[in-house]
């Protein structure tokens, strides 16, 4: 437990926990007294998550506000929890969204057909940001795989039970691609479990505590054999990067972002999916790091083409919700070309990136869904000129926009920025390929705006009305977000910078040293110069 005696990161993902039993503990008939406790609950998560912010501290240990106590003594597992720099923005993240999201879909249960369980539908969201921060700040192995399975349960019914006609099939789709990952992921964790309790192990049993095994892999004390090694990162690299999700195994985000509502598909895109590549950075390249080596040019190239094919695709979209969803492909392909790339730049501008990514997702699409809720449609041809008659409407989409082709000034451009210079010191070809994806982002995202938002109102179409109180105050933190880590990433960054160290250290990385110059810096040089 912590030095003040008091549970926080235990605090932090058992509020959201107890909130949802509260609200599915009132009376059916009290519907806004749900929304209400719920939103209360995340608040509270909001007000949690900033205390252990300002209790972190980047100069310190990497982990910190640890608790451990005895789980499953004779599995060798713990209830272990930390945060470092990377695990501590996401939970930010995470915290930041989850009462934006609720706020955006107060009314997601009420359809004019028929009333669903509010009490549900708000108890869902809290249980998944439950289990989110706990696989955030997990610090024991299976303690994470657990939650990692756990949170595709309540997903699935807010995808299945409260999107359009074809959301059943769609949450099927998403919760067979998981489950199957996670069964792969399963075999890996055990397998895990099986080395650290072998003959040149350096433990007396088998264990899960990840430190433990990373620093006994960073040591050289645990040695195993490259094919079993190989094996175990594939097992977990093929979970992550179904939920990820990585080309070519996205094909079930499309749908289930679609046929949700905006909320949700926010939650699963900008929070949940968070998961995966987050797994990528802590576990498969801190357990298995001559593998992760050794698989580095397959999983960039995979990540380059995700980056290029979801940008074309979005381009031929005439779904507005299918399009946004898209762009998260390509986005997601710059996060792990990030951190396969293990240079510190990149896996900052990485782990930068799974924060600016949420921002700009949950602005573009939630902008977008309150669109499309006016007009009763999500196919482009359907709009025009809605600046004239919503301008506010029109400005913050145009700013998620941009935000989503990482214009200068917008917080993903930092992000891509570093994640393609980290890149190109040591995999060039790959970052001069993924950098095309920037004129297509310009041409999806412009293009999208120019049809939807410019021109005349459609012949026959209603005058869409702007935004209300309430879709303002879901929308104006999250401009303001995308604006000042624009400009000002560095308390992000400081935050991050000392986990991505201990990282790329503990796996005996190092950034390519700089190439010499030639020619007339080279003379120059020689001329009494020395090199830096």
């Amino acid at each position: 437990m912590n030095v003040d005696g008091f549970a926080w990161l235990s605090a932090l993902w058992l509020t959201p926990l107890v909130g949802a039993g509260v609200v599915l503990a009132l009376p059916t008939a009290r519907r806004d007294a749900a929304r209400w406790v719920a939103f209360g609950a995340s608040i509270v998560v909001l007000v949690l998550a900033i205390d252990v912010a300002l209790r972190f501290d980047p100069g310190g240990d990497r982990y910190q506000l640890v608790e451990s106590h005895a789980w499953i003594p004779s599995f060798g597992t713990r209830y272990t929890v930390g945060v470092d720099g990377i695990a501590l923005v996401l939970v930010l993240l995470t915290a930041v969204l989850v009462p934006v999201l609720l706020l955006a879909g107060w009314r997601d249960a009420d359809t004019a057909h028929s009333r669903r369980p509010v009490h549900t539908h708000a108890a869902l969201f809290l249980m998944v940001e439950s289990m989110v921060l706990v696989s955030f700040v997990s610090l024991d192995i299976l303690l994470f795989y657990v939650f990692f399975e756990a949170m595709l349960i309540p997903m699935y019914f807010l995808i299945g039970g409260f999107g359009d006609a074809r959301g059943p099939r769609a949450a099927v789709k998403f919760l067979l691609y998981n489950l199957f990952g996670g069964l792969i992921m399963l075999a890996a964790v055990i397998g895990v479990y099986v080395v650290t309790a072998g003959e040149s192990s350096p433990f007396d049993s088998g264990t899960f505590d990840f430190r433990a095994v990373a620093d006994a892999v960073s040591a050289g004390t645990l040695t195993v054999a490259a094919p079993v090694a190989n094996a175990l990162f594939l097992g977990f690299l093929f979970a992550f990067a179904v939920k990820a999700p990585l080309w070519p195994l996205h094909t079930w985000l499309p749908d289930a972002a679609v046929h949700s509502t905006p909320a949700t598909a926010v939650l699963m895109m900008a929070v949940v999916d968070k998961v995966g590549t987050f797994g990528m950075l802590r576990y498969c390249i801190q357990l298995f790091p001559d593998a992760a080596h050794t698989f580095a040019p397959l999983v960039i190239t995979l990540a380059v083409i995700g980056i290029v094919y979801g940008a074309l695709v979005a381009i031929g979209q005439t779904d507005m919700m299918r399009l946004i969803a898209y762009t998260s492909i390509s986005h997601f392909g710059f996060i792990v070309l990030g951190v396969f790339a293990m240079t510190s730049q990149s896996q900052g501008g990485s782990a930068l990136y799974m924060v600016n990514h949420g921002i700009s997702t949950a602005a573009l699409m939630l902008v977008a869904g309150f669109l499309v809720a006016r007009r009763g449609s999500r196919v482009i041809g359907d709009y025009g000129g809605v600046q004239s008659t919503a301008p506010i409407l029109a400005g913050t989409f145009l700013v998620a926009g941009l935000a989503t082709l990482s214009l200068p000034g917008l917080a993903p451009f930092v992000s891509e920025f570093l994640v393609l210079i980290g890149t190109f010191t040591r995999y060039p070809v790959a970052a001069i390929v993924a950098t095309s994806a920037l004129v297509l982002a310009a041409v999806y995202v412009l293009w999208l705006y120019q049809r939807v938002m410019t021109g005349p109102v459609p012949r026959g179409g209603d005058r869409v009305r702007d935004l209300v109180p309430r879709e303002l105050a879901v929308v104006a933190p999250l401009i303001v977000l995308l604006l000042v880590l624009g400009f000002y990433p560095k308390p992000v960054l400081d935050a991050i910078t000392p986990a991505v160290t201990g990282t790329l250290t503990a796996v005996h990385q190092q950034d390519p040293a700089p190439t010499v110059g030639t020619g007339i810096e080279a003379g120059r040089g020689g001329q009494g110069g020395g090199h830096r």
